[in-house]
């Protein structure tokens, strides 16, 4: 038995969870119909197979119809949802996991106009500000109704032969009734607060009575909710302690903060920049007091965070559920002497940000969500070694590398510049996002320690590719800042890689035009204000930034309240020309249907990037495939074999940026699915 704190067993009950590793419910929208179907099953037996002690499923699974579904959340209330979740909990259970589910109804923590368009319920008539929906005050049928379904369901998770659950009572509806903020019954449910606690009571009885005394029980709470007029730590860690003294829980597993907006939501789920584990030691107070088992999980990203916060008894359980998204072999490695080998999360936060525009993915592993097509480990091939050229060390070229040398491939990466990253290595300029350098860091370990050869400061041509005799080549050279929209004064216009990089320095007042929506606008932009310099951005949308998430905004929106930065929407750049020593920036409105201008000394262009493509398009006559890909073998994960060309030297592929503008997840992607069965 290791002696390592993550590695030993945790009792509760009759329930001996392997190690102190577990994944905290998260619902990364891969249900089907509401159903935890193939998708969402392999997802968790993929964390079992990697070694966690306990994964939690169902990241607010809720159970009743007037609780429909915020972002894919499974349907508890479905009976079709007891065959899901026993072969689930089988898959998990035979690789060696602990599996629990959380279940919830979300009360005002949702939209009227989903599902059903049932009325939204809560313990009062309140508005939440991030769903914008008007709740109802739950009369004493509503009561009566969702504590029998929440009964139900609790029911339905112990006849799928789950081990236990915990009710949601963060932000949800359980804790609705608990904070003073949204509880104004005059009621027996309100006021005191053991009549604000009289409903959430109910429904543990209720879920004991249906479940009996072996089924593990307990509940993810906010014990802070560090809002003004809401629960405060003294009254939180009260209702910890009447929880356990009611012998109705096993565990609390402990939230401090509110989510009701997205700057709230910003700080419980913490992301890049934020502190390692900020409330780790409000979690151990937590425990201390209290005598209960204590789970808890925020922005504990690394090994050893998590192995201190058992190591010094502040959790029984710790959770690192992003970490687990990014690797989910943790456990495995930890034991096998390879805790260096782990693929970090880098807090980039587009995991959770990405579950609201469809299905949860990490940042920098395309395999997290499609195990039933895409391997977390690429094998090593059957047949003989080749050699491959992989022309670009970005995210999709180290990528590249790494799955053609895992193959057994004999592989060299050409980079023109001096060290690999590429527009990772830009975006790392603003400090707060240096975390982001993990992605490449990772896959740079990955090719030494399997042997990749790198040539920095090549610009590669076609001839430099053909003098290595390839089997293979990837072209992965990225693309080039695009301003070749401006009818007039490209040559005016700085770019973002010119303000991040150092190249040139953004000052007085600064004009950054954002026609990109997501991350690089928002760096630039961040780092000018920080600057010091005055700070307009402009944009044609009708929202600033739209494809970056909910929880990764507030920290830009932060820096930009702080430099009293301007934003102006709906203005579309056209044009800069001089005038003196500034510029002047023409913008069309296309809704007022007129011309704008604006003066700065300096206008930043953000507006995605095109293709740097004149390599692929000279090596593409001389390659067996003629570049051509099999998109249907490429979306269904299967092995690439065009073969148009017999007298073609090599097999062509060209991923990333290479192809047209997207991120770095689209890279990634690219490179795994293209070239992990050549």
């Amino acid at each position: 038995m290791s002696n390592d704190p993550l590695l030993q067993p945790f009792r509760l009950r009759h329930v001996t969870f392997r190690n102190r590793l577990m994944s905290t419910a998260h619902e990364p929208a891969f249900t089907e119909d509401g159903l935890p179907k193939a998708r969402y099953r392999l997802y968790h037996a993929e964390k079992a197979k990697g070694g966690i002690g306990l994964t939690m499923i169902g990241g607010s699974a809720v159970v009743s119809p007037d609780s429909p579904q915020a972002f894919g959340n499974i349907l508890l209330y479905k009976d079709e949802s007891v065959r899901w979740l026993a072969e689930l909990a089988d898959d998990v259970h035979e690789k060696g996991a602990a599996v629990m589910i959380q279940i919830t109804h979300l009360g005002r923590r949702t939209n009227w106009n989903k599902g059903d368009w049932l009325p939204v319920l809560s313990a009062s008539a309140t508005k939440e500000p991030a769903h914008r929906a008007s709740a109802k005050a739950m009369e004493d049928w509503d009561i009566e109704r969702v504590i029998a379904d929440y009964a139900e369901a609790a029911a339905k998770v112990n006849a799928a032969g789950l081990d236990g659950l915990e009710v949601e009572a963060y932000g949800h509806l359980l804790d609705q009734f608990w904070s003073p903020l949204t509880n104004k019954r005059d009621d027996e449910y309100g006021g005191s607060l053991e009549n604000r606690m009289r409903f959430s009571m109910r429904v543990l009885e209720a879920i004991r009575e249906r479940t009996g005394p072996d089924f593990l029980l307990g509940a993810r709470m906010v014990c802070d909710e560090d809002l003004k007029g809401g629960i405060d730590k003294a009254e939180g860690l009260e209702i910890a302690r009447r929880l356990k003294a009611s012998g109705l829980i096993d565990f609390v597993n402990v939230i401090r903060g509110h989510i009701d907006t997205e700057e709230g939501l910003s700080h419980v789920i913490p992301g890049m920049g934020a502190r390692s584990g900020p409330h780790l030691d409000f979690a151990g107070e937590v425990r201390a007091q209290t005598q209960v088992a204590t789970f808890h999980a925020a922005r504990i990203q690394d090994v050893a965070t998590a192995r201190h916060a058992i190591e010094t008894g502040k959790l029984d359980m710790v959770g690192m559920t992003r970490a687990h998204m990014a690797d989910p072999h943790i456990a495995a490695k930890i034991a096998a002497g390879e805790e260096h080998r782990i693929r970090p999360c880098v807090g980039m936060g587009y995991c959770i940000d990405s579950i609201y525009s469809g299905q949860a993915v990490c940042i920098h592993n395309p395999a997290t969500g499609r195990e039933a097509t895409i391997p977390h480990v690429v094998e090593p091939g059957t047949g003989p070694a080749k050699t491959a050229v992989v022309v670009g060390a970005g995210p999709g070229g180290l990528e590249a590398a790494r799955v053609l040398a895992s193959r057994g491939h004999k592989v060299t990466v050409l980079e023109a510049a001096a060290e690999a990253g590429g527009q990772v290595r830009i975006a790392a300029g603003l400090k707060r996002r240096r975390e982001i350098l993990g992605i490449v860091d990772w896959r740079l370990a990955e090719c030494e320690r399997l042997g990749v050869a790198f040539r920095f400061n090549t610009y590669a041509e076609a001839d430099d590719v053909l003098a290595l005799a390839p089997d293979i080549v990837v072209v992965a050279t990225g693309g080039l800042p695009d301003t070749g929209f401006l009818e007039e004064g490209e040559d005016l216009a700085l770019t973002g890689w010119d303000v991040l990089s150092g190249a040139a320095r953004a000052e007085g007042d600064v004009l950054l035009y954002d026609d990109n929506g997501a991350h690089p606008g928002m760096t630039a932009a961040e780092f000018v204000a920080e600057s010091g310099a005055r700070l307009e951005i402009v944009t044609p949308e009708r929202t600033l930034a739209p494809d970056v998430g909910g929880t990764s905004f507030p920290a830009y929106f932060r820096a930009f309240g702080k430099a009293d930065a301007a934003v102006t929407l709906n203005l579309r750049l056209t044009g800069l020309k001089r005038e003196g020593n500034r510029l002047v920036a023409r913008f069309h409105d296309e809704y007022g249907r007129r011309e704008v201008e604006k003066r700065a000394d300096r206008v930043v262009v953000e507006a995605g990037t095109v293709p740097l493509d004149d390599l692929y398009f000279a090596l593409k006559p001389l390659s067996t495939n003629r570049g051509a890909v099999d998109m249907a073998a490429m979306i269904e994960g299967r092995r690439q074999d065009v073969r148009t060309e017999p007298e073609g030297r090599f097999q062509l592929f060209r991923i990333g940026d290479a192809v047209a503008g997207r991120n770095i997840h689209a890279a990634i992607f690219d490179a795994l699915r293209l070239l992990k069965d050549l």
